[in-house]
């Protein structure tokens, strides 16, 4: 039996009626039609489905949408500002060259999101381990953590 959960998506009230053991994850992508958050390993090793709710970051395949009511989460598709417009990580992401293949680019920026809003002027070692629950395959991370520092210098200088 369905359930009516009640939230706020990138800014948006929305309304997901989800099966009571459906992950926030699958209600993201299928109810909620936003396939920018990705599903890699399903058990929260591998942080490409990393989303932001109520300020904090979380594995969204470890969340039940139901525990998602009332809450605000952002996925990668709220990041970016306007259509015409990135938001700075994405600027610096593709600068750096810090993302290859792309899948696990949505967590790792907003994972990189929630630090630098937490954390706006973060070391390197910061960076690192704010980012060891990502894991990326193809970058070997220099770029990815130069892209997050670029980000910080500027908003810093901002």
């Amino acid at each position: 039996m369905k359930r009516l959960v009640k939230l706020t998506i990138n800014g948006e009230p929305r309304e997901l009626h989800v099966e009571p053991h459906r992950s926030l994850l699958d209600a993201l992508r299928v109810e909620a039609a936003l396939t920018g958050t990705k599903k890699g390993c399903d058990v929260g090793d591998c942080g490409a489905c990393t989303v932001v709710v109520d300020g904090r970051p979380v594995n969204a395949c470890l969340v039940l949408a139901v525990e998602a009511e009332a809450a605000e989460v952002q996925t990668i598709e709220g990041l970016q500002p306007g259509p015409d417009h990135v938001h700075p990580l994405q600027e610096q992401f593709m600068q750096c060259g810090a993302a290859q293949c792309g899948f696990c680019t949505p967590g790792v920026l907003m994972m990189a999101k929630a630090l630098l809003d937490e954390n706006p002027n973060p070391t390197e070692a910061e960076i690192r381990f704010a980012l060891a629950g990502n894991i990326c395959r193809c970058t070997g991370y220099t770029k990815i953590v130069e892209a997050v520092q670029r980000c910080a210098r500027q908003e810093v200088a901002a």
